[in-house]
């Protein structure tokens, strides 16, 4: 991904959980890359400009073979008018399997949240899920 993106992602953390297993959740979405932590009320706050925190969640999707149900997801519910807004299973990402949610009660701890913003989200959506060679388009 070439393009700058701004990253924010958002994850509760409850009285009863560990804020290292949860901050180990996100890390498993983002992989090698450079961002921020804040701790604040409630939760963690990740912050990032480095569009290399996309390259595991662009690779799973590939290899897990679930591009096509994760593009229409982006493009029925994700989609801003400045970017990407995904839910991702907290369990499946502690894990270290990127994991979409269509919504947060599929994810029992509550999802952890990325906003993606970018100046073209539909070239965004292009890059995460491409499509296979003879789809149609949508």
């Amino acid at each position: 991904m070439e393009s700058e993106v701004k990253l924010r992602v958002f994850a509760t953390i409850s009285p009863t959980e560990d804020k290292n297993k949860v901050l180990t959740a996100v890390t498993h979405l983002l992989g090698e890359c450079a961002f921020i932590v804040e701790e604040g009320a409630g939760g963690l706050r990740i912050a990032s400009e480095d569009p290399g925190c996309l390259r595991l969640i662009h690779d799973q999707l590939r290899d897990r073979h679930v591009r096509s149900a994760a593009r229409r997801l982006m493009l029925k519910q994700g989609r801003l008018d400045n970017g990407l807004r995904l839910l991702f299973n907290r369990q499946a990402a502690f894990a270290g399997v990127v994991s979409l949610c269509s919504d947060g009660l599929e994810s029992p701890l509550g999802p952890i949240i990325m906003e993606i913003e970018s100046k073209d989200p539909d070239l965004l959506i292009d890059w995460l899920t491409p499509r296979p060679e003879g789809e149609p388009q949508e």
